[in-house]
């Protein structure tokens, strides 16, 4: 009968040396990199990002035109405001200056009368 022969240190080590090679094999042989259908996800993923990052960037520009758009039309509304605002403010100088002068001619036809009566 043999006895049990306990192992070395040693021989744990080469043992776990070569189950880890084992594992990696078996990893290396299911590794998605050898497989034609995986290369095929990888290629319609990558054009639906490509699809996905045209369509970003497609949106971005619409955005960035109208709000070049609305900048361009509020500066015109702007503008308009401006000149309504200068045109009723002219107008309302120019009336006063009216009055005053309606006020004046007023004034002196009164002083006019008053002298000739005398």
């Amino acid at each position: 009968m043999s006895s049990y022969r306990e192992k070395s240190f040693s021989d744990r080590q080469s043992d776990a040396a070569s189950a880890k090679r084992a594992m990696l094999e078996r990893a290396k042989a299911k590794s998605p990199a050898n497989d034609p259908a995986a290369a095929e996800r990888r290629a319609e993923r990558e054009a639906a990002t490509r699809e996905r990052d045209a369509r970003r960037a497609e949106r971005a520009s619409a955005r960035a035109e109208e709000k070049e758009r609305l900048e361009a039309e509020r500066i015109a509304t702007e503008a308009a405001e401006r000149e309504r605002a200068a045109t009723v403010e002219a107008d309302a100088v120019r009336s006063e200056a009216d009055l005053l002068a309606q006020q004046k001619a007023a004034r002196d036809a009164r002083y006019a009368a008053r002298k000739a009566r005398k």
